[in-house]
């Protein structure tokens, strides 16, 4: 495994980061177990979750999940830099309450000593915000994190699914209130397939120097070989990549990415995450294996090096937006 530092940060990560979304409601708490195991045995030392993970009823299995393999020992614990996040309403189904969700100061602090107690542990490498909140000021936001700083309840704090703007914002508030670092680390949607970050939100991660954490590498399976996989009678595209493939255009886009990446003999899946660990400011995708073998696909994706004309091959396929302003100014 390959480590790099999150953003500006001292803290060095892994090249992979295990996103665990899966765990409960697609992977049961076994298998779950033994992927987490496999994880760290091959070196992925960067975990990822959500308080809100395991969905609908089972909010918080998820964490639960994650809580009782740290039990086990062996240094789990101790070896894992753990991420989770904080926004979403964590009542039950129905019963929304108040204060349940979002990013003021009272559900910050309820919310990260829930996730501490479903983790079984007592503290929290990186807690991130899962979306803007655009009724909370940042300086109340900064407060609340601050005293959990203090408390030694959470080391640093990233941000998910945030505009530029945001990532400036946040960090110019933090930067005058003195005594935090402010946002280390941004989590965005980025693929091939989906390349609009590269307009604002990653040149704003890397002019604060924040670690870009992408998520959906594969854009749902889109980027995964999906059109083969569907020839050879295997699983049928579902959700983002099926509503995708509907689009004859896009179809036409994904044959072309899977017939290049076929005479290159390596499979799209590998590809897709090892041309994201090409990308300026990208510290690594998450991958959410359902399965071992998937976790092992991922692996592979480490050590592939991508040569210039494949590169440039998969930009004519999937052209970027273009620096901004120019992207859409010009």
């Amino acid at each position: 495994m390959k480590y790099t530092q999150l953003g500006r940060t001292g803290l060095k990560v892994s090249r992979l980061v295990l996103g665990t979304m899966n765990f409960g409601p697609q992977t049961d708490e076994a298998d779950s177990h033994a992927i987490m195991d496999a994880a760290l045995a091959s070196g992925i030392n960067y975990f990822d979750t959500a308080n809100v993970y395991g969905w609908g009823e089972n909010k918080g299995r998820t964490e639960e999940i994650i809580g009782n393999w740290f039990a086990q020992g062996g240094e789990r614990r101790d070896k894992v830099v753990l991420a989770t996040k904080v926004y979403g309403n964590m009542a039950a189904e129905g019963d929304a309450w108040p204060n349940h969700d979002k990013l003021s100061a009272v559900n910050i602090r309820r919310a990260v000593d829930a996730s501490l107690k479903r983790l079984r542990t007592d503290y929290i490498d990186v807690y991130q915000f899962h979306h803007v909140d655009r009724s909370t000021p940042f300086e109340e936001i900064w407060q609340a994190i601050d005293v959990l700083v203090q408390q030694g309840k959470i080391l640093y704090v990233g941000s998910s699914n945030f505009p530029g703007y945001k990532i400036a914002q946040a960090n110019e508030i933090a930067a005058r209130r003195g005594g935090t670092i402010g946002l280390v680390s941004e989590q965005c949607l980025y693929n091939l397939a989906e390349r609009r970050a590269e307009m604002e939100v990653i040149p704003a991660a890397q002019e604060y120097g924040l670690g870009v954490i992408p998520w959906s590498p594969l854009h749902g399976g889109l980027l995964g070989g999906v059109i083969r996989k569907e020839a050879e009678g295997g699983r049928r595209a579902g959700g983002r990549a099926a509503e995708s493939l509907a689009n004859t255009a896009i179809r036409a886009q994904i044959q072309s990415y899977e017939d290049l990446l076929d005479k290159h003999g390596i499979e799209p899946g590998e590809a897709a995450l090892a041309w994201l660990l090409t990308r300026p400011g990208v510290t690594g995708p998450i991958v959410g294996p359902r399965t071992a073998q998937q976790l092992d696909s991922a692996l592979r994706a480490v050590e592939l090096e991508l040569s210039q004309e494949l590169l440039s091959a998969l930009d004519e396929i999937f052209p970027g937006p273009g620096p901004s302003p120019e992207a859409f100014a010009w």
